[in-house]
């Protein structure tokens, strides 16, 4: 899928990779929330493939970084300056971050992370449709989304990050056949 230059593509991107993601989901023999995560002995590399025990933890790291999108444009929009990424994180340490979106959400159920999800969705579309093409696409448009563009941020906490979903799916069914 190429990548989106406009807000039309860009709803369309996260629209198409959403029902996608479901659609997967929906395919896993004995349902997702029975899903466990074993991808010991195989040659995959990244922190997730370790970090990631089952499929709450795939949709409360979707949710954690759709919550991270939210909150940041929230502020900046409020006009009190935020980074994307929460003290003490950066860009080098954000895997500790992601651990710690993983930990903090370990009482959390498969049912409770799909409506987080679901609701965190809809209001990454809500924002998305509420920036014009030339807000979400013009780098440096606003000050606070730094060199790049706010559509990068969607792209990255929406479409992009269902792709990294399916992808763990589809390696989850693999393997487990």
């Amino acid at each position: 899928m190429a990548r989106a230059t406009t807000k039309a593509e860009l709803l369309t991107a996260a629209d198409q990779q959403w029902v996608k993601l479901w659609a997967l989901i929906d395919t896993i023999p004995g349902g997702a929330e029975a899903v466990r995560f074993d991808f010991s002995g195989q040659a995959l590399t990244g922190a997730h493939w370790s970090r990631d025990e089952n499929m709450r933890d795939v949709l409360v790291h979707l949710w954690g970084w759709q919550r991270l999108l939210l909150e940041w444009v929230e502020s900046n929009r409020a006009g009190t300056p935020r980074s994307f990424l929460p003290a003490p994180y950066t860009w080098k340490t954000y895997g500790l971050m992601n651990q710690r979106l993983a930990d903090d959400a370990k009482a959390v159920t498969f049912e409770q992370a799909a409506n987080q999800l679901r609701t965190s969705h809809a209001a990454v579309i809500a924002l998305i449709e509420s920036y014009s093409d030339e807000e979400l696409f013009t780098k440096k448009h606003f000050g606070w989304t730094g060199t790049s563009n706010l559509a990068s941020y969607c792209i990255s906490a929406g479409p992009s990050h269902y792709g990294w979903a399916m992808k763990k799916i589809k390696q989850f069914l693999r393997t487990a056949a």
